[in-house]
């Protein structure tokens, strides 16, 4: 493996540095998704320390869905007649599969994560 030159350079100061083969980054906050493609990617290493350096791409900036899903009570008693489970488990499932009927059915029985 060719080490570029400013790779020697970090190396010569005392950084262990190596590429990292990108094809994109995602970083993930409370309120957005921020992707990245194409990036260089770089991990160094200084005294036990290490750091992952990205730079360069074509950035996306992604606000999060931050609708509620509304779980509506006929469809917690049907759910609930269907699977035998009790009403918390019922509900939490239709919440995770965004009120989808048919979905929550299959979570709660094992046939999905």
């Amino acid at each position: 493996m060719k080490v570029p030159k400013d790779l020697k350079a970090l190396q010569r100061m005392g950084i262990k540095a190596e590429k990292i083969d990108a094809l994109r980054v995602t970083i993930e906050t409370a309120d957005e998704i921020i992707t990245i493609e194409s990036p260089m990617v770089m991990r160094t290493s200084v005294g036990g320390q290490e750091a992952i350096v990205v730079s360069g791409g074509e950035t996306k900036v992604e606000k999060k869905n931050s609708q509620k899903v509304e779980v509506k009570d006929e469809d917690v008693k049907f759910v609930m007649e269907q699977t035998g489970k009790p009403e918390n488990e019922v509900k939490e499932a239709l919440i995770k599969a965004n009120g989808d009927i048919a979905k929550a059915i299959m979570i709660l029985n094992g046939q999905e994560s």
